[in-house]
């Protein structure tokens, strides 16, 4: 099997498909000037486009890591992920607080899905 790399950069790849799996760098939002909400659709819109590239879609994620950088925004990015994930296609998942890599980073978004 061969691994297959999207988005190459110089720290990291946007996405690596091994087989039937692929696994997507954290995604966080280029608008940063946005609150938690606006942050999460803009991740979310980016998962899209990158599964896509790599030929899965939302309907095949398997796994989800979520990071906030205050857990008060919980409510507002599960807004926006309820809204997003297909009803019956929800994947595992984990939430967490976190001190993410800049001060306007409010939330970063991992995931894993099948092709």
């Amino acid at each position: 099997m061969s691994i297959e790399r999207f988005g190459v950069g110089p720290r990291m790849s946007e996405a690596v498909a091994y087989g039937n799996l692929v696994f997507l760098a954290g995604e966080v939002a280029e608008d940063r000037s946005q609150d938690a909400a606006g942050q999460t659709r803009q991740i979310l819109a980016a998962i899209d486009e990158s599964l896509a590239k790599a030929g899965s879609d939302k309907t095949k994620i398997l796994k989800a890591n979520i990071w906030l950088s205050d857990i008060r925004y919980f409510a507002d990015m599960n807004k926006e992920w309820d809204a997003w994930v297909p009803q019956g296609h929800t994947p595992a998942r984990a939430t967490v607080e976190a001190k993410l890599a800049s001060p306007d980073v409010l939330v970063e978004i991992m995931v894993v899905a099948a092709r």
